[in-house]
């Protein structure tokens, strides 16, 4: 924000105004592409006076400011000379770091002083030439080589090459230089990190605290790539709010993008900053020899469109950039009004990696109280034990729970709190789940929030400072607090204490408000007022009203200080039954319920755990709300009797079930059979005593045990849930088992002596299995391994996206008997043909299982057995799996099992070749002749409420649940009902596997009622609509609407070339957008979303638990999300956003039988089988930037609970199968699509007609 009223201005800060409100200003471009043309060897840098220095100086360009002076100013005359109206001083390395490499810090002073005047007399000079255009030197102060925020160590992440104060004493000697030299603005540029332009402008106003007259600071950042981010990781809009309050005059971007690319986030930044705005781009982008191509008109034509659509006040250019360049770009900006800048909400902005905006829809604001030492044991103890890479756990945790802000606090005797809080912030200045949130630097100790203040980049909070200290100390430490450029929290405090009624909580902030507004210079929109939530509830009759004095203070402060805001930490209401969380956390509850609609803002709270208001039984919450607004004089006994009640009830012994009496060996097996956890470990342990070793435990009662499991699963009498149940309790035993093994193993090898190695064998065989590299699905492996572990086998899963030498390492390392594969979508059936081929080249003579989704016995028969010579199966599900291995290990009967299934394969073979003689394809041109007739004049479509992309990164789990599809969930887990009971409901009333069903969806919906309540998954995705119309197959995607003169991509389409008998036409996707011929405008739409965000954090929980079922559950409900995700943005995106049916009023059901309008094939399934086409969706909507859902080179998205796909509006769009095609259509897509005729066959190899050549990698 731009403070135009204060006295101590310099005479410039009118001029530019002045100029500024007229025109857009210009400012030059590149000093070293100019010094580079003059060709200077080293022996030009040192000049006279350093021709003996004893280190080399070539390229140490701001040297020739005293060597060399001539040429500086020669180059900025010529910038002067073609209009710019600002010229940088040649000291972009003029500070004691850069200048370190050249042993030349001692000379940093001079170099500056030197440098400033050199251009200030050129600025003089043409001023004098004409004094209505006066001329202006911005002292350049670079970015150092050294960075605040980043490890120069991957090793050490929290190691840091450069600390705050290092950079601010190098800075603050730069700018006293620049100065004295005679400069009229100061410039930080080309900032790459956040906190080292913290740390000049922190320097900045150090000097002129005692220097006047202030001179009018600048400061531009550098995004580093498309990705819209610093080098450090922030956005450009992050990066303005955390110096924003350094009162810029004029705030830009500069260097390493060009001016295309560059433009998306000049746009963002001009609309947050309440400032002017500069931008000076380099010549694009470096080409392969470094240098740049862009010419000044190329970019000059850029330039006016930037200034034409108002983003413009200050205009220049980086590297590759000349005078000619400016002269361009003067040319180009003349007569076009300056940017105007906006006034916006005077909202409360804080930022991590990105901006938190405190808008009336954000209605409260988490803030994550686990980071405290005093309040969370846990996190105590690892800062403690030192172990902060762990302690970043608990700030993750917070994070994905919800915490939109991270509270810190390192009070604690025992710790030295001045070094932890700037350790663990250099930590999780390496995390960018965690730094993406703003911190709280939270502590009683100013000099700890201060040594904090140091270490981070983005705008914080600190918390607090208060009037208890005395008024002029709260004046000195806000004074610092608004230097760093943080927001603070005042509590409500003063010289006589701490402040408990309404009216003494209202004075003190409001006394606190004037301080920090009329004389410290505070927005009041920077200003947090914590008017001390107290505990409740005590016994103590004068604590009853406390709640209430709280929210009442609250209404009055939001009242007469409407900009400010006002948070607490919530625990404290209800410290009085700590112990008691779920009491406690119902009261947090109740009490943010009333505060919030008082105006409270935001509090310190436990994220993850608070239940919903309407959650609450209604018992308790009369009882809990009688306590908080203190209505009952017996509030407190009632809220006491509960918390004992519930304590006595938690603590009644459990009843004795019948099971519990029978012998050890009968306990464990039922537990197994049963699936219960309780006892497993106190049974285990019984058995170890009472039987020989710890493997006979393993051999005797639990391989018994999962011996009836198998066997009830074999005969159909357990189902696959139940037997992931069985192996959790099986898993918890031998956890508890191991420990005690290897101590027997160790005692064993003594007794035989150290060279005895020889063991016996512990399981029925060895496993491997491995989700194929490209392919990140592994639900239906994941049941197979615990299947498989169940029965006995050592199973060694090895992952997804795994590469074909990974799976030879792990059959070698692991002695594998049997190695399976699994995949899910196309590609993967290819590569299993490769890791097929490659076992027969390194001459392996193990058995390869084959399953996952698109795999299937007529493939495995004829694309992938003929690479392997020994035995190669395809498994149908995880109830074969066991029968499958079982035949491939027995030594009396392999062999047979393998004849029997290579006959079965062959004659598999000669079926399917036989099936491609004996169909008839049409030609592609016969097939385009008789495509979907359409009378395209009679129909008008229906413009999307807007072009371009819209991003939504929460979407409401609560919507999605009732938007789940179950059929998939139950095929998922291989329960299938019969008829008439085949699908969901219906799957309950089966005789057969209704109860289990029942059972698993029961346990789903309770998984994800959590999921929802904690939201532990996110759902996210991205939508966009474009212009476009169709030729043959494809469908082009223009840039604009109106004159649609200028493609921007292309889907390619495949038509049906299975002859049909009837006059039905042969379809493409194509058919369903109006052809460019027709004239007609019509429009396509794009999505890509995901619920999969969360689900490796749970995954891996129930990992460590061993916890199989609650793993694969988590990914099965995960995908039936996802699913779901897709299923209701198509909705919004049919009624609201292309708003081409916006009255639909379908059921679930009628949603799950398409009975739309429209349709949303994806790549890679019937319509378009071609996954790659998924790289044109990536492309057009920059999905990874937008909602971190990546692609990988084999067409994977990850996370993998994840869709995407095409948007048709159009009555007559259907879905509808490919089918076979010919080598024709191949060639002819290839030609279209610009790739090779085996590069297409690769990817549509399950829809060829033909058979291609032998795969070869």
């Amino acid at each position: 924000m731009i403070n135009s009223n204060d006295k101590n201005e310099s005479e410039t800060f009118s001029i530019i105004r002045k100029i500024l409100s007229e025109r857009i200003m210009v400012l030059d471009g590149a000093m070293g592409t100019e010094i580079q043309k003059f060709k200077l060897k080293d022996n030009d840098y040192r000049g006279e006076e350093f021709k003996d220095f004893p280190h080399e100086l070539g390229g140490n360009n701001d040297l020739l400011s005293l060597t060399q002076p001539h040429i500086i100013r020669e180059i900025h005359c010529k910038y002067l000379e073609a209009g710019a109206d600002f010229i940088e001083t040649n000291t972009f390395n003029g500070n004691i770091f850069s200048q370190a490499d050249y042993k030349m810090e001692h000379l940093v002073k001079r170099i500056n002083i030197e440098s400033a005047r050199l251009a200030k007399s050129a600025c003089e000079e043409y001023t004098k030439k004409d004094p209505s255009k006066p001329r202006f030197v911005c002292g350049a102060v670079g970015p150092t080589n050294k960075t605040a925020s980043i490890s120069p160590s991957v090793e050490r992440p929290e190691a840091r090459n450069v600390f705050f104060d290092e950079l601010v004493s190098g800075y603050l000697e730069q700018v006293e230089a620049l100065v004295e030299g005679g400069i009229d603005v100061i410039l930080v540029e080309t900032v790459f990190d956040s906190l080292n332009c913290k740390a000049a402008l922190f320097a900045v106003e150090e000097f002129f605290k005692k220097h006047s007259p202030r001179l009018p600071v600048f400061v531009s950042g550098t995004i580093v790539d498309k990705s819209g981010r610093t080098l450090s990781g922030q956005t450009g809009e992050a990066f303005y709010t955390s110096v924003a309050s350094a009162n810029l005059m004029v705030f830009g971007l500069n260097c390493a993008l060009g001016a295309q690319e560059m433009r998306p986030f000049l746009q963002n930044i001009s609309k947050c900053s309440e400032c002017y705005v500069s931008c000076y781009p380099n010549a694009g982008l470096p080409n392969t020899f470094g240098g740049y191509d862009e010419t000044p008109e190329m970019m000059a034509e850029q330039i006016k469109e930037f200034a034409e659509s108002g983003l413009l006040n200050i205009v220049g250019g980086c590297c590759g950039t000349s005078p000619d360049h400016i002269r361009a770009f003067c040319k180009a900006i003349e007569g076009i009004p300056p940017r105007s800048i906006p006034t916006l909400t005077p909202n409360t902005t804080l930022s991590g990696l990105e901006p938190l905006v405190f808008t009336k829809e954000l209605n409260f604001v988490n803030v994550g109280e686990r980071c405290n030492v005093s309040g969370s044991r846990r996190f105590a103890n690892l800062i403690k034990a030192n172990k902060y890479e762990e302690a970043l756990s608990v700030a993750r945790q917070q994070v994905e729970a919800g915490a939109q802000i991270i509270d810190i606090n390192m009070d604690e005797g025992m710790i030295d709190a001045v070094a932890a809080i700037q350790k663990f912030l250099f930590f999780i200045g390496s995390e960018p789940e965690i730094s993406k949130v703003p911190i709280m630097l939270d502590s009683s100790n100013f000099a700890v929030v201060e040594a904090g203040l140091k270490c981070v980049q983005g705008k914080c909070i600190v918390n607090s400072i208060s009037l208890k200290v005395g008024e002029e100390l709260f004046i000195e430490q806000a004074k610092i607090v608004k230097q760093y450029g943080a927001s603070v929290v005042v509590m409500a405090f003063d010289e006589n204490g701490q402040a408990t009624s309404k009216e003494e909580k209202v004075r003190i902030c409001y006394r606190s408000y004037k301080i920090l507004t009329e004389q410290v210079g505070f927005y009041p929109q920077d200003i947090i007022f914590d008017p001390n939530i107290l505990t409740i509830a005590t016994g103590l009759e004068e604590h009853n009203n406390y709640g209430v004095e709280f929210i009442e203070a609250t209404r009055e402060i939001k009242r007469l200080m409407p900009l400010t805001r006002v948070s607490g930490g919530v625990s404290n209401l209800s410290f009085s039954f700590r112990g008691n969380e779920p009491l406690r956390e119902a009261m947090h509850s109740a009490f943010l319920y009333h505060a919030i609609a008082a105006g409270m803002d935001m509090g310190i709270v436990n994220a993850g755990a608070l239940p919903i208001y309407d959650d609450i039984p209604k018992d308790l919450l009369k009882m809990v709300e009688d306590a908080i607004l203190n209505r009952t004089s017996d509030a407190t006994e009632k809220l006491l009797e509960y918390a004992q009640s519930n304590n006595k009830a938690e603590k009644a012994n459990v009843e004795v079930e019948e099971w519990r009496n029978k012998s050890v060996s009968e306990r464990i097996a039922h537990a197994l059979v049963k699936g219960i956890t309780t006892f497993i470990i106190e049974d285990t342990e019984e058995a170890r005593t009472t039987l020989p070793s710890s493997l006979s435990v393993i051999e005797g009662p639990l391989m018994g045990g999962m011996n009836v499991v198998g066997d009830l699963f074999g005969a159909g009498k357990m189902f696959l849930p139940q037997v992931i149940k069985s192996a959790r309790v099986m898993k918890k035993a031998v956890a508890h088992l191991i420990p005690f093994m290897e101590e027997e193993k160790r005692l064993k090898r003594l007794e035989k002596g150290s060279e005895s190695t020889q063991e016996e064998p512990e399981n029925a065989g060895v496993v491997v299995l491995a989700t194929v590299k490209g392919d990140v699905h592994d639900i239906g492996k994941n049941i197979v391994g615990v299947v498989l572990g169940c029965n006995n086998y050592k199973v060694i899963d090895i992952g997804v996206m795994t590469p074909c030498e990974k799976i030879v390492e792990a059959i070698i390392a692991n002695k594998a008997d049997v190695v399976g594969l699994s995949g899910l979508i196309t590609p993967s059936l290819d590569e299993m043909i490769y890791v097929a081929s490659e076992l027969e080249r390194l001459k392996f003579k193990i058995p390869l299982m084959i399953g996952g989704a698109t795999t299937s016995q007529i493939h495995t028969a004829v694309k992938i057995s003929p690479h392997y010579s020994q035995p190669t199966v395809h498994v149908l599900d995880a109830s074969r799996s066991v029968t499958v291995v079982q035949s491939l290990l027995d030594p009396n009967n392999k062999e047979v099992f393998a004849e029997d299934v290579s006959q079965q394969y062959a004659e598999l073979r000669e079926k399917h070749y036989a099936s491609l003689k004996d169909r008839k394809y049409t030609s592609l041109d016969k097939a385009r002749q008789h495509c979907v007739k359409v009378n395209w004049k009679s129909i008008e479509p229906v413009k999307p409420t807007f072009l371009g992309t819209h991003v939504f990164k929460e979407y409401s789990l609560e919507k999605l649940v009732t938007k789940i599809d179950w059929n998939p969930f139950f095929v998922t887990w291989q329960l299938r009902g019969k008829y008439p009971n085949r699908g969901y409901p219906r799957i309950f009333n089966d005789e057969t596997v209704g109860a289990e069903a029942k059972k698993l969806f029961d346990d789903a919906q309770s998984m994800l009622k959590e999921i929802v309540d904690k939201k532990l998954l996110n759902a996210r995705g991205v939508i966009g609509f474009y212009p476009a119309n169709s030729i043959d197959e494809d469908i082009v995607i223009y840039e604009d609407d109106e004159t649609r003169s200028k493609p921007i991509a292309t889907l390619f389409g495949i038509r049906q070339q299975n002859e049909k008998e009837t006059d039905e036409p042969y379809i493409a996707i194509g058919d369903y957008i109006a052809p460019v011929s027709t004239g007609v405008k019509d429009y396509i739409g794009l999505f890509a979303v995901s619920a999969g965000f969360g689900l490796e954090d749970m995954v891996e929980k129930y990992k460590k638990e061993n916890d199989d079922y609650s793993s694969i559950m988590a990914k099965a409900l995960a995908d039936r999300l996802a699913e779901a995700l897709a299923e209701a943005v198509h909705e919004d995106v049919r009624k609201e956003h292309w708003a081409y049916e916006k009255h639909e009023q379908l059921s679930n059901e009628d949603l799950f039988k398409i009975k739309y309008k429209g349709i949303r094939p994806a790549p890679g399934y019937p319509a378009q089988p071609d996954h790659t086409e998924m790289k044109t969706i990536w492309s057009l909507m920059n999905v990874n930037e937008n909602t971190s859902i990546e692609l990988t080179d084999h067409m994977a998205m990850l996370p993998g609970a994840a869709v995407c796909g095409v948007y048709f509006s159009h009555e007559h769009a259907k879905y509808f199968s490919v089918g076979k095609i010919t080598r024709e259509q191949i060639e002819s897509y290839a030609s279209r699509k610009k790739i090779t005729p085996e590069e297409a066959e690769r990817w549509l190899s399950s829809i060829l007609s033909y058979d291609r050549l032998p795969i070869a990698k």
